[in-house]
C-alpha cells in the first residue's frame, strides 16, 4: 500500500474515532494499511467498541487484489431451520487452483442480527461464512464487522487511552501482571491457549516472555476493559486465533 494511503488513513481514523499516533490502536491501523492495504476511505475498516474491525467488501476487495481463484458458498441444511429464521452456510475460499481451500462457516438467526437485516438472516449467514472463509485464507486475525450481533454498537470519540497505574516505587513486577491475565480468564470464561495467542499478536513479540513489562500490562487492561464491555465480540476476536480446520496453507 503507498505510503499517501497509510497518510490518509491516519487522517480519517482521527477525524471519525479521535484516534492519534499515540493512541493504542493506532499501531494496528498501520498494520492493516501496510500488510493488507485496508482504505478507511473505501470503507474496509471501521472501530467499533475500542476495536478495528474489517467489511465484507475490504475483504472482497482484498481477494481481489490477491487474485483469489474462486469462492464456493454452500448452505448447511442440517444446522438450519429455515421456518425459525435460522440459517447456516459453509464457505470455501481458493487462493489458487491448485491449492485446496480455506473453509469457514456462519450462521444467523433473528436473536443474533441487527433490527435493520431482520428478515435477511439467509443472506447474513452467507456473508459471514464467506467472510470467515477469507480471513482464514489470508491470515487475517480481525474480526469482520458482519460477524458481530445485534449488540455491538459504534464507538463514541475516544479519549487517550488510560495508562495503567503504576506503584509510588516503580517496582511493577510481570508475574503480578500475569496473575491478574489469569484472574481475567477464569472470570470470564476465556480460552487461555486463544488469549496467550492474541496478546502475542497485540505485543507483536514471538512469544509472551519477550514482552515488556508495559506491553503486558496494556494487554491486561485492553482485555479486561474489552470483557467487561463487550464479551461476546472479544470472543469473536479470540476465535479468529483458532486453527483453520480441513485447509492447507
Amino acid at each position: 500500500m503507498r505510503r499517501v494511503d497509510i497518510q490518509d488513513n491516519a487522517k480519517l481514523a482521527r477525524i471519525k474515532w479521535s484516534i492519534t499516533p499515540r493512541h493504542i490502536s493506532f499501531p494496528n491501523l498501520k498494520i492493516y494499511s501496510e500488510r493488507y492495504g485496508f482504505s478507511i476511505a473505501a470503507g474496509d475498516l471501521l472501530f467499533l467498541n475500542g476495536s478495528w474491525y474489517v467489511t465484507h467488501s475490504g475483504l472482497l476487495r482484498l481477494a481481489h487484489r490477491r487474485n483469489c481463484s474462486g469462492i464456493d458458498v454452500r448452505p448447511v441444511m442440517e444446522l438450519s431451520a429455515p421456518n425459525l429464521g435460522r440459517f447456516s452456510f459453509r464457505a470455501t475460499v481458493f487462493r489458487s487452483p491448485s491449492r485446496e481451500g480455506f473453509i469457514g462457516y456462519g450462521d444467523a438467526d433473528p436473536s443474533i442480527v441487527s433490527p435493520v437485516v431482520r428478515g435477511a438472516e439467509m443472506r447474513v449467514a452467507e456473508t459471514r461464512a464467506v467472510n470467515r472463509a477469507l480471513r482464514k485464507a489470508y491470515g487475517i486475525g480481525l474480526c469482520s464487522v458482519e460477524e458481530l450481533d445485534s449488540t455491538a454498537k459504534p464507538s463514541p470519540a475516544l479519549a487517550e487511552s488510560k495508562k495503567p497505574v503504576q506503584p509510588a516505587n516503580g517496582n511493577y513486577r510481570i508475574p503480578k501482571v500475569r496473575d491478574r491475565l489469569c484472574q481475567l480468564i477464569r472470570q470470564h470464561q476465556l480460552d487461555p491457549i486463544l488469549v496467550k495467542s492474541y496478546a502475542v499478536d497485540f505485543c507483536r513479540t514471538k512469544t509472551l516472555r519477550e514482552a515488556t513489562r508495559e506491553q503486558v500490562e496494556s494487554f491486561v487492561t485492553h482485555l479486561a476493559d474489552w470483557a467487561d464491555k463487550d464479551r461476546n465480540t472479544l470472543l469473536c476476536q479470540l476465535n479468529s486465533y483458532l486453527p483453520a480446520k480441513g485447509s492447507v496453507a
